[in-house]
């Protein structure tokens, strides 16, 4: 007897269907084809003692599968459900008339439990764009996939639930979650605010412009002046995530498995902020079994590198690319899958290798020479992308003592987010730019042209400090930002001597 029982592979972050065809003949030899790995073909000992312990009998007829289309390598233990089901209905051991009306995903333990899989979010969007009724996935993953309107999706703990409800035995009953209420609720909810930050009102500022225009930004300072715990703050300023867009993030984090049992969708932008000892591969995305890289983790979100110059070379060099084209695609022999990377990249450094270069109090033990080859280790082109390089120096006493709560997250917020409408509809009908940092030379001369007085004070910039075509480039999209946190259209001359003031790696006298 012939059945197909449907599953699905995850290419990427988008899941494409498998058709798992079971053909039950007279014999004892099992089969099975259509290029799976080592962990599916590992399935048929986990089907049988599962079958064993809930009371079943593995069929002893002639099995032969396949597993359609044969020419995508099918990894991993979530085909083990769809496999035994699709074994015991071609047996006639479950009845197979409602098989052809669900998806089904999930690992088996040898118990007959069943295990968490990864990509149940792309798996359940796949599923209701192919017209599924429902789909049944393991109990961890129901919330996860029930994101998606439209698509019964049921959560089941053993396989001995599946094969009863098949067989009209039991009742499962649909996971239902109210996305847009939970979505919502959560959206402002955070541990860390700014109004717990003393002084540092011109860090603050710039981690302001930054959120304003998606902006790059470099925190340089001596250790203990505050950098990583403002980068922490900055996620509390950020604009809230729209609906597609937390859709989007969260089936790159459904992908790479990092959604609990009680997750939905993800309400909050990301935060990544990866150990400087991290390899290029986990940085980018790829590997033997392809996986989304930091910087996809990080996807309308905030990549927090701390410690900078720390990082290998070649793990901060791959940044270049999808810091321009907000995306990265991984090209391997057997393969090839692109992984989305909008992300806002903040960073953190010390001056020098002591630490404390232009300490106010502190005094430094580098030569110039070893300060210069400290910041040698982040290319050229690598800065030039980092819109914003900012100082932060250590509070005086004075300021540290002081009880007065600063401006919190939420009033700064309210700013970031009138900035981002005034953006959002100068470039409504321009698709993939949502921001100022997005900006290409085209629409920098639309709507970042300075007048002539603006024009006479960068021009002088640009000669006093040497900067690249590329650094003309950002000064005038940090520019054009902080003339929208104040509601002006046209660039003023206050706005472009701010914007400058942000290049501070750029200054003549900063490494002596």
């Amino acid at each position: 007897m012939l059945i197909k029982v449907f599953g699905a592979a995850v290419q990427g972050i988008d899941a494409t269907l498998i058709t798992i065809e079971v053909n039950s003949s007279k014999g004892c030899m099992f089969y099975l084809v259509g290029l799976p790995d080592s962990a599916v073909k590992e399935s048929h000992q986990r089907i049988i003692s599962a079958l064993q312990v809930n009371g079943y009998r593995m069929p002893t007829s002639n099995i032969v599968i396949n597993m359609a289309p044969a020419d995508i390598r099918k990894e991993g233990s979530a085909y083990d459900l769809p496999l035994a089901i699709g074994m015991l209905a071609a047996s006639e051991v479950i009845k197979s008339d409602r098989l052809n009306r669900y998806l089904l995903m999930g690992e088996l333990s040898l118990d007959g439990s069943l295990q968490p899989i990864k990509g149940a979010l792309p798996i359940a969007i796949k599923a209701r764009e192919l017209g599924f009724e429902g789909m049944i996935v393991p109990y961890s993953n129901a919330r996860e996939a029930a994101v998606v309107n439209n698509l019964k999706v049921y959560g089941v703990n053993n396989l001995k639930e599946v094969i009863e409800y098949f067989n009209g035995k039991q009742e499962l009953i649909p996971t239902e979650v109210n996305t847009r209420e939970e979505f919502y609720n959560r959206q402002s909810d955070f541990d860390l605010d700014f109004a717990e930050v003393k002084g540092q009102e011109n860090v603050k500022r710039a981690l302001e412009v930054a959120a304003a225009g998606s902006h790059n930004i470099l925190l340089i300072g001596a250790p203990g002046s505050g950098k990583s715990m403002l980068a922490k703050r900055l996620p509390s300023i950020l604009p809230p995530l729209s609906l597609g867009e937390s859709l989007e993030t969260t089936k790159i984090h459904s992908v790479a498995g990092y959604i609990g049992k009680d997750g939905g969708l993800i309400s909050r932008r990301p935060f990544r902020d990866p150990h400087h000892t991290i390899s290029t591969t986990a940085m980018t995305g790829g590997g033997a079994f392809p996986q989304p890289g930091e910087i996809s983790l990080a996807h309308n979100g905030i990549l927090f590198l701390d410690e900078l110059p720390e990082y290998q070379r070649n793990v901060l060099e791959v940044l270049r690319q999808p810091l321009e084209d907000r995306k990265i695609t991984v090209a391997r022999v057997k393969y090839s899958v692109e992984y989305p990377a909008n992300f806002m990249l903040v960073a953190s450094m010390n001056p020098c290798p002591c630490g404390y270069y232009n300490h106010p109090a502190k005094a430094c033990v580098c030569s110039p020479g070893q300060v210069q080859k400290y910041l040698n280790r982040i290319s050229g082109p690598l800065l030039d992308r980092i819109d914003l390089q900012i100082e932060v120096t250590p509070l005086p006493f004075e300021k540290m003592a002081d009880t007065r709560p600063g401006e919190s997250s939420a009033t700064i917020r309210e700013r970031v987010i009138r900035a981002r409408k005034m953006q959002e509809a100068r470039y409504a009908d321009i698709p993939g730019i949502y921001s100022n940092a997005q900006m290409n030379s085209k629409l920098l001369a639309l709507y970042a042209r300075p007048g002539e007085k603006g024009l006479a004070l960068l021009k002088n910039a640009m000669k006093r400090l040497n900067l690249s075509a590329r650094a003309y480039d950002r000064i005038l999209k940090v520019a054009r930002t902080i003339a929208d946190l104040e509601g002006s259209e046209p660039i003023q001359p206050p706005h472009l001597a701010e914007a400058i003031g942000y290049r501070n790696l750029d200054r003549e006298d900063w490494a002596g």
